[in-house]
């Protein structure tokens, strides 16, 4: 009987259990288990891979980006400028002029905007324009928006540093997510993820993405992931909510500005506890219990999706076998990479626009208005319950945190000197365990149309920061 396996239209982006099914001929498993080996390196290799520079230590993946945007030099914040404007126009175009009469995939990025967008793309537009021009010395600097605390804090290091995250990232993120590596990931902590954080074993991925490049890129993992039928909306959410810490580089800084840089690792590994603890709580309660256990394509997660998974002799060789067929089915690298590029710059112009919107907005009140000082009052009594320290010096970062996850020490910086020791390891702990903040996560996951709203963002964030206060609290007693 003549051999058909290489007639079969697999498709590239089949859920992992239905690799078991598939059955490739001998050149097909060869094919698959170079492009294996070889994707799968250089994936690692360039998101995992630290290498030093002129003194500093950083990711492959972080030396890459930082150069790309490097060759723009000082016209990138026009460059970002073009962008911005552009997406405001477009938005405009399509929801105001055609109002839906155009059908194509440019125009479904702008088809469910509402009138809080517009308001959004024109501020994000407008902050911009004016930090460009003032970068240019074609303008004054307007201290409110473009000064150091406020659009200096936002725009050059996290709207610059995204369009290289993202745009870079989709080059490099095929050969993680379409060449084997989440199946051996995924077969091997399968038994542990799903019955603990009820999440599948490849999420462990997602994770660590966050914690040594960044947490934009481990939204935007998460993202594509999901859109590929990978995760449920109620097991997507649950990442990207409680997944996406901060790099481990920004984590050093934050804990240096605390003035705890000698017990860095002590902190950090404290913190990584911490967020999985919390990830286990996340998890049962709503919004995240009450999301729907539907794939992007529609189709309800089944018994079979959830099925006990164990740990036996068979549990690597399978993922290790699913990894060979998922490199052997792939499209191939020049077209995962071109699709990946799409998918990625039809989405950039919002997250820029956005980020730059609710990024330097949030910081105009933080820095601007006592509105973060008062919500802290209401954290107070809860410092106080678990023994925190110089609780009331400390009480206005727990919620600050949601405007950028480095504003809690910063605003205590200029104090350190009155604050205990464990007070300000205290802030750094609970600022990492937060993850959602409007300057960068919370942004990117409203920008990518991720299946959450605002206001359940909101409530994933208090509900973060009141889990993170008592085992933080708990930590400084046992551990300093």
């Amino acid at each position: 009987m003549a051999d058909t396996t290489k007639k079969i239209n697999l498709d590239p982006d089949m859920p992992s259990p239905e690799l078991d099914k598939v059955t490739l001929t001998s050149a097909q498993k060869t094919k698959g288990l170079i492009q294996c080996i070889i994707f799968s390196i250089i994936g690692i290799f360039v998101f995992f891979g630290q290498v030093t520079v002129n003194g500093e230590s950083d990711t492959v993946f972080g030396i890459i980006y930082n150069g790309f945007l490097d060759l723009f030099g000082s016209a990138i914040y026009w460059v970002l400028a073009l962008i911005i404007g552009a997406n405001f126009l477009c938005h405009l175009y399509f929801k105001y002029v055609k109002k839906g009469s155009v059908k194509n995939a440019f125009a479904e990025v702008y088809a469910n905007d509402s009138i809080v967008h517009t308001i959004l793309y024109g501020l994000g537009t407008l902050y911009i324009v004016m930090y460009a021009m003032v970068d240019s010395g074609l303008m004054e600097n307007v201290e409110i928006i473009t000064g150091a605390a406020t659009g200096g804090s936002v725009i050059p290091p996290i709207v610059k540093g995204v369009l290289g995250i993202i745009l870079v990232g989709a080059v490099f993120m095929p050969t993680l997510l379409n060449y084997g590596v989440l199946e051996i990931v995924g077969a091997i902590l399968e038994p542990l993820m799903r019955p603990i954080f009820k999440i599948p074993g490849k999420a462990a991925l997602d994770a660590v993405t966050s914690f040594v490049s960044s947490s934009s890129l481990g939204v935007m993992v998460t993202n594509r992931l999901w859109k590929q039928g990978a995760y449920t909306d109620k097991e997507m959410v649950s990442i990207m909510t409680g997944f996406s810490a901060v790099s481990i580089g920004f984590a050093y800084l934050v804990i240096d500005t605390a003035g705890c840089a000698d017990q860095f690792v002590k902190i950090y590994a404290l913190s990584f506890v911490m967020v999985f603890i919390m990830a286990v709580i996340m998890v049962r309660i709503p919004p995240i219990s009450k999301k729907a256990e539907r794939y992007f394509n529609g189709r309800t997660q089944t018994a079979e999706d959830l099925k006990d998974a164990k740990y036996t002799a068979k549990t690597i060789p399978t993922g290790f076998s699913r990894a060979v067929k998922r490199a052997g089915i792939a499209r191939g690298i020049h077209k995962d990479v071109a699709l990946s590029l799409k998918d990625s710059a039809l989405v950039v112009p919002q997250v820029l626009t956005m980020l730059s919107a609710i990024g330097v907005s949030a910081m105009i009140i933080a820095e601007y208005t006592p509105i973060f000082t008062w919500i802290g009052y209401i954290f107070q009594p809860l410092l106080m319950l678990c023994q925190v320290p110089d609780a009331g010096m400390i009480a206005a970062s727990m919620p600050i945190g949601i405007a950028e996850m480095f504003l809690p020490v910063l605003i205590i910086q200029g104090k350190l000197e009155l604050i205990a020791y464990e007070a300000r390891a205290f802030v750094c702990l609970v600022s990492m365990c937060q993850i959602i903040f409007f300057s960068e996560t919370a942004t990117v996951m409203l920008a990518t149309k991720s299946p959450i709203k605002f206001k359940e963002i909101i409530i994933c964030f208090i509900e973060r920061t009141i889990l993170a206060i008592p085992l933080a609290a708990l930590c400084i007693h046992l551990f300093f």
